[in-house]
């Protein structure tokens, strides 16, 4: 049977304006906006290109915002995806490497500026944050790796 991930909730402080900035600057797509009653409101945005959206509201999630680090965008030009982000007022980190090769540490030790040398498919990276401080990662990846 397939599994496939469907939704993540983000823990946000204010809903109107995670709904700005993700809806508006970050120009995803508004897939909805209930008001269902007081103290629960469900917006959900789904990314370009994703099959995954992002819930965020008003009781929808017991968790501290910006809480939330380590989610993942895979892009496939990195330097791109940065221009564009930067070009809606974001600030963006990066691109970086880890100095291992491989995934990148929690936080920004072991960070190696610049892309891959070799712009290795997985190896290069990017980070942003949302209003509240959720962190956001850009990965590169141009060839997927077999069976993904």
């Amino acid at each position: 049977m397939d599994m496939k991930l469907e939704v993540v909730v983000l823990p946000v402080s204010d809903v109107d304006r995670a709904k700005d900035f993700y809806a508006g600057r970050l120009g995803w797509r508004l897939d909805a906006d209930f008001p269902i009653h007081d103290g629960y409101r469900i917006l959900q945005v789904t990314p370009p290109g994703s099959e995954c959206s992002v819930i965020f509201g008003e009781g929808v999630t017991l968790q501290e915002p910006g809480t939330l680090h380590g989610l993942q965008l895979t892009v496939t030009d990195i330097v791109q995806a940065q221009k564009e982000l930067e070009s809606r007022g974001l600030a963006v980190t990066g691109p970086f490497r880890d100095e291992t090769g491989a995934f990148h540490h929690a936080g920004d030790s072991h960070r190696v500026p610049g892309p891959h040398p070799e712009r290795a498919s997985y190896g290069t990276f990017a980070a942003f944050t949302d209003p509240d401080g959720n962190e956001w990662f850009l990965q590169e990846v141009t060839e997927r790796a077999p069976g993904r």
